[in-house]
């Protein structure tokens, strides 16, 4: 019941053809869908209207995937060396954490010492 007030979502012809370009560019289907935030068989059906499209000589052809669209897609999130560079910086918090905690417990030990406790 939850479905039925949904309202379905369109999309114009460009969208699903430059979607289409980037997957014959070399891009997986699962990829992309991802990065569009659409599922998986939306986007496999659009590649099938695509084919449907251009082998059916509408005048149209898919567009030709552009440069930058036939690259993998890059990794998201930091590069290893952004990540060496933290757990370095992490390190050095944690070093300079335990330093400070040794020398507040002798300091404890010293002034427990000096009022007579322990």
């Amino acid at each position: 019941m939850a479905e039925s007030n949904r309202q379905r979502r369109s999309f114009p012809d460009a969208f699903k053809l430059e979607t289409v370009a980037a997957i014959q560019g070399g891009r997986s289907v699962t990829a992309v869908a991802a990065e569009l935030g659409l599922p998986d068989r939306l986007v496999r059906a659009w590649l099938r209207w695509a084919e449907g499209r251009t082998a059916a000589g509408s005048g149209t052809p898919a567009p030709k995937p552009r440069k930058e669209q036939a690259v993998p897609a890059r990794r998201i999130g930091p590069s290893p060396a952004d990540q060496a560079a933290e757990i370095a910086r992490l390190r050095r918090e944690l070093d300079r954490a335990r330093m400070e905690r040794d020398i507040l417990k002798q300091a404890a030990l010293i002034f427990g010492q000096a009022t007579g406790r322990r």
